[in-house]
């Protein structure tokens, strides 16, 4: 009777505590999936376009506030310089390599939105980290913040397309990086 009795109270606090759980789980949002374009300046010689995809998802806390998890990835070619070590008082010709370059950024923060018909404009503040690899100029891994917002448009009740474009900051390599990210691709609200 004793195993019945703590059987029967271990299920109830279980559920009970299941219940609890669930109450704290946002009861709408919406997963993100596009295409990304990333325009960055690794190298002091010129800016890199880069092509890739950005992935997200949201909850809502409240109709007009959620936070938000954004990863992406960026992949593409990039310029750096390079000078030979050169005795003092003299000057050397400088020159350049090219290097595949590889980007990435996790990223959370708060979105807010609110709907005007079809539409839903938004804006956020994300922050996180970012790395990069370079072939043959080095990898790193940096603090990263994205400010930005977009637009979504509803097409059929759960689903909806997006425009969104964000600042994005690094500081890879000692130095502080200017980045645009854009990026289109579907949404699926929940």
């Amino acid at each position: 009777m004793k195993v019945i009795r703590k059987a029967g109270l271990i299920i109830v606090a279980l559920l009970f505590f299941a219940g609890l759980a669930g109450a704290q789980v946002p009861t709408s949002g919406n997963v993100f999936f596009g295409y990304s374009y990333y325009n960055t300046d690794l190298s002091s010689i010129d800016r890199a376009n880069t092509n890739g995809w950005e992935a997200s998802v949201e909850g809502k806390v409240v109709p007009f506030l959620g936070f938000v998890a954004d990863v992406d990835s960026h992949y593409g070619s990039q310029n750096f310089p390079i000078c030979p070590v050169v005795p003092p008082g003299g000057g050397g010709p400088c020159g350049s390599f090219n290097a595949s370059v590889t980007e990435h950024n996790y990223l959370f923060g708060p979105r807010v939105s609110f709907s005007v018909g079809r539409f839903r404009p938004f804006v956020e503040g994300l922050f996180g980290g970012a790395h990069v690899n370079a072939n043959g100029g080095g990898s790193d891994t940096s603090f990263a913040t994205a400010l930005g917002g977009g637009l979504d448009y509803k097409i059929i009740r759960p689903l909806a397309w997006r425009f969104q474009g964000d600042y994005v900051q690094t500081r890879f390599f000692g130095t502080t990086q200017s980045n645009v990210r854009l990026s289109t691709g579907i949404v699926f609200r929940f």
